[in-house]
């Protein structure tokens, strides 16, 4: 029951094989490793077999990528790497791992498709809104210290390069949050892990963030279900089977900070300085990668219930939009192949309306 109400809270739900779903051809059941790292939960489940490594290997292995992971990239640690890129002297070049440089080339490349709505530069206004490291609480920033946080924020001021890896700031109030393609990455590392360690068949998560490799237990892939927002049972919205690729979720109706009388979402509108707030309760988005897919998932909901799905089927995106309607019931919709059929319209916790 704990690991459903986790579940829930991160807009996602996957039957295992474990009790709800028979296992193909006699599959064996699945193994787990997990805990804490970046903020969040993590897990990695495989389908033992020829070569399936001892579960304490797993775990010690997992353990030790993420808190190396978390090391370069925390945003709360004064001795990271990203701690240091943030405070590095503005228009230098900054000498940075092929981790870094890389997860910052794909925030970029999504910045541009997303015309901002996703910005790694987002950072300065993460604390006024009562997220991160510098969060506060009480009321919204007033108009004029919004606008200045707002002109601070713009990914055209970042740049990357792979060789020699490096970073450039072109000014010093640039600064950077890697929190949604960071824990897509993560995903990405511990579904290498698992290939590197001999277990194919398996599927990884990190937060909302998901990537699975294998048939799963049944043959078709694992088993996933994106949870209905705002409930309190393990109520699905819409299922499919991943293989061989990764999913993510982004929504703002949990993770909310107490700024101003209704909290602040953590999924931050770089255009406007503000929390973005409209109909959509959440995106997910299919993609080879978790840190694409992670990325992708939080600028399409910044762009909102119309503008979301209609750069999502401009450029081909397999997601799902879950958005509330003003009679109170969830409504979907999909773009791309692969969702399968819809469950059914279902009401909406008033926590989101």
């Amino acid at each position: 029951m704990d690991e459903a109400r986790r579940l829930i809270r991160l807009g996602l739900w996957w039957t295992l094989g474990l009790a709800a779903l028979p296992a193909a051809g006699g599959a064996a059941e699945p193994v787990a490793a997990g805990g804490r790292a970046l903020g969040t939960t993590w897990s990695l489940r495989w389908v033992p077999g020829p070569g399936t490594p001892d579960p304490a290997v797993v775990q010690r292995e997992a353990t030790a990528l993420l808190e190396a992971f978390e090391a370069e990239l925390s945003a709360w640690r004064l001795d990271s790497a990203l701690h240091r890129l943030n405070a590095a002297a503005a228009g230098a070049w900054l000498p940075v791992s092929p981790r870094l440089a890389g997860i910052v080339a794909e925030a970029l490349d999504v910045a541009a498709l997303t015309g901002g709505a996703f910005d790694p530069t987002v950072e300065p206004l993460l604390g006024p809104w009562g997220h991160g490291p510098a969060a506060r609480t009480g009321p919204p920033p007033p108009p004029a210290e919004l606008e200045s946080l707002r002109r601070q924020v713009d990914w055209r001021r970042l740049e990357v390069r792979a060789d020699p890896p490096a970073v450039r700031r072109a000014r010093a109030d640039t600064r950077i949050d890697l929190s949604s393609p960071a824990k897509g990455r993560a995903t990405d590392e511990l579904s290498d892990l698992a290939l590197r360690l001999g277990a194919p068949n398996h599927l990884a998560a990190v937060g909302g963030d998901l990537r699975a490799a294998g048939p799963g237990t049944t043959g078709a892939g694992w088993p996933v279900g994106i949870a209905t927002p705002g409930t309190t049972t393990a109520a699905v919205a819409r299922r499919l089977h991943l293989r061989d690729a990764a999913l993510s979720t982004s929504g703002n109706d949990r993770n909310r900070a107490p700024i101003g009388p209704a909290g602040a979402g953590h999924l931050l509108d770089p255009r406007s300085g503000r929390p973005a707030e409209s109909s959509l309760l959440s995106v997910s988005v299919r993609a080879a990668t978790s840190q694409r897919a992670s990325a992708l998932a939080t600028g399409l909901f910044v762009l909102g219930p119309a503008a979301g799905p209609a750069l999502a089927d401009a450029a081909s995106l397999p997601s799902l939009f879950l958005a509330n309607t003003p009679a109170g019931t969830l409504t979907a919709r999909a773009t791309g192949s692969g969702w399968e059929p819809e469950i059914g319209p279902a009401p909406v916790s008033p926590h989101n309306r």
